[in-house]
């Protein structure tokens, strides 16, 4: 006898959460406010640079451009993340939207990468063939732009959402970047050294490649439905061991739509005579206080498949796994509940 059980940490906690909507609109709706105002600043003086950058002739002003153009974007994916988790599911995207943000990351961590390619290919070309810089007008725009991540750096400093954290981590590393360019310019009008424009673009290119890659692994893993991170499956194993009736779990699986909530499918087994409901009540209830795992399915495995599970040879669910690895699902995809 098999069932499957999907649990979305509805009742009194849902309550609370409904008693409170208010405040917690009221901090969505500022933070989406901050958020807006920070990516209208940027994406102004991101144009602003890259066109001053072009008129300049400066790499560097160009490489701190496309540096304020990722942290443009990942504003921008913030605020997408925020309106798109809105939108409902339907029969055709069950778990709705919510992979979209990922999946535009995935794009943006690329489309950085490249841009960093051309970045460093065009330094490179310029150490041995250095061009003549508009030092005069890369110093003014440079420092605008400094100007710009201080003014947004203040736009944000009252929030404290996971998403303006971020957003301020990002622009503390554009103001080094506006350093650079700044200090690229102050050497070329004090020395003449031209050569200083595409040093100093390397080095603002190092950290576009440093936030392309971590952008395009993270997203890449959220896509792949790789495991969380910090989710421990021997841990899984280990809270739900002991617990009255259960044989064991195994084909346990993990993954996430956005990169932030963890979701789980899992088998257990149960002894004969054991209290099913019960017994399912626990597993969710030990995964939910203890793991912090509150969208969990789990498919309830009794008798035969119970006592074949100290044999793993399970054959309502497939060979069960030892505690700690994870098997091939033996029947497709564990996604078979909407959200």
């Amino acid at each position: 006898m098999a069932s499957t059980h999907d649990d979305h940490h509805h009742g009194p906690a849902h309550d609370d959460h409904a008693r409170g909507g208010g405040h917690h609109h009221h901090g969505a709706g500022a933070s989406a406010r901050r958020l807006g105002w920070a990516l209208a600043i940027l994406l102004v003086f991101t144009v602003l640079e890259a066109a001053g950058g072009w008129w300049a002739n400066s790499l560097a002003l160009l490489s701190d451009a496309v540096h304020m153009a990722a942290d443009t974007a990942a504003l921008g994916l913030a605020m997408f993340a925020q309106i798109i988790a809105a939108r409902p599911a339907n029969a055709r995207l069950s778990y709705g939207w919510q992979r979209s943000p990922a999946l535009a990351a995935f794009v943006n961590g690329l489309a950085l990468l490249l841009l960093t390619v051309w970045v460093v290919v065009e330094a490179l070309l310029r150490l041995f063939r250095p061009e003549d810089v508009q030092a005069g007008w890369m110093l003014g725009i440079a420092v605008a732009g400094g100007l710009a991540n201080v003014w947004v750096f203040m736009v944000l400093s009252g929030g404290a959402s996971l998403n303006e954290r971020g957003a301020r981590a990002h622009v503390l590393g554009d103001l080094l970047g506006s350093a650079a360019a700044v200090l690229a310019a102050v050497i070329i009008l004090l020395t003449g050294w031209t050569v200083a424009d595409p040093l100093l673009s390397l080095f603002i290119s190092a950290m576009i490649l440093r936030t392309g890659w971590h952008i395009t692994r993270h997203s890449a893993h959220v896509l792949l439905e790789g495991a969380p991170p910090g989710f421990d499956e021997a841990r899984v194993h280990r809270e739900l061991a002991g617990l009255p009736g259960l044989a064991g779990v195994h084909h346990v699986h993990a993954w996430s739509l956005s990169g932030e909530q963890t979701l789980v499918t899992l088998h257990a087994a149960l002894h004969t005579g054991a209290d099913a409901d019960g017994t399912l009540h626990s597993i969710h209830h030990r995964l939910r206080e203890h793991l912090g795992i509150a969208h969990a399915t789990v498919q309830i495995e009794t008798g035969a498949c119970a006592d074949a599970l100290r044999d793993e040879q399970c054959g309502c669910g497939g060979a069960a796994a030892p505690h700690g690895q994870n098997p091939t699902p033996a029947h497709g995809s564990p996604h078979g509940h909407a959200h």
